[in-house]
């Protein structure tokens, strides 16, 4: 196994005639604010961009550069956006789902096949194969994540001038210690998720 994702699984459906894969990712699953992000993205053949690898991977100040490559190079990306309401009402993990389907659908064009970091997408109506830890095995599921991941920080941190004293522009809504003491000192905030034990928890507080 190779410590960066390469083109081994795009390659495969390269071979048999599908020009067009998309990788699709996403951010935001585990954090208690703020949307969760998918982003889907299609490469020419053989195109490969160094520095891309599992957001997670890389360096905040990194990733904004590998983005912006990724963006220049890129056939298309399509974002699809799950705000705070859909994640309380059908869950974070449909919530994730629909907005897979919607980064696939801004696209523009309809990819021959998709690589999904994790599970499968029910329903997708496109060949689809799942990779798990395909976000550090699959270029095009890498950069996927990359662009999700800068998309959301950037609109978390529109959120942090909308919302002052939360600090999302700093944790990004996830659940640090940092983050929960704020929560338990203001109470939610209109991103907090509310089907999330640490925001429901702290919603009841407010009302005692």
């Amino acid at each position: 196994m190779s410590r960066h994702p390469d083109l081994r699984y795009e390659r495969k459906l390269w071979r048999t005639g599908i020009e067009e894969v998309a990788g699709v990712d996403e951010a935001g699953v585990g954090p208690m604010a703020g949307p969760v992000v998918a982003a889907a993205v299609i490469f020419a053949p053989e195109t490969y961009i160094k520095g891309v690898h599992d957001s997670k991977q890389v360096a905040p100040d990194k990733r904004d550069e590998v983005h912006d490559l990724i963006r220049d190079r890129a056939l298309a990306i399509g974002v699809g956006i799950a705000e705070v309401e859909e994640i309380d009402r059908l869950n974070i993990y449909w919530a994730t789902m629909k907005a897979s389907e919607r980064a696939l659908a801004a696209l523009g064009r309809t990819p021959g096949h998709v690589l999904v970091d994790g599970r499968k997408i029910p329903g997708l109506a496109l060949p689809q194969t799942h990779i798990v830890g395909g976000d550090r095995k699959s270029f095009c599921i890498a950069a996927a994540s990359i662009v999700a991941k800068v998309t959301r920080d950037r609109i978390m941190a529109s959120y942090d001038r909308q919302y002052p004293g939360y600090g999302f522009a700093r944790h990004k809504g996830c659940c640090t210690a940092d983050h929960l003491q704020i929560l338990e000192q203001l109470g939610p905030s209109p991103i907090h998720r509310r089907s999330f034990s640490p925001v429901a928890a702290a919603a009841q507080l407010k009302l005692v």
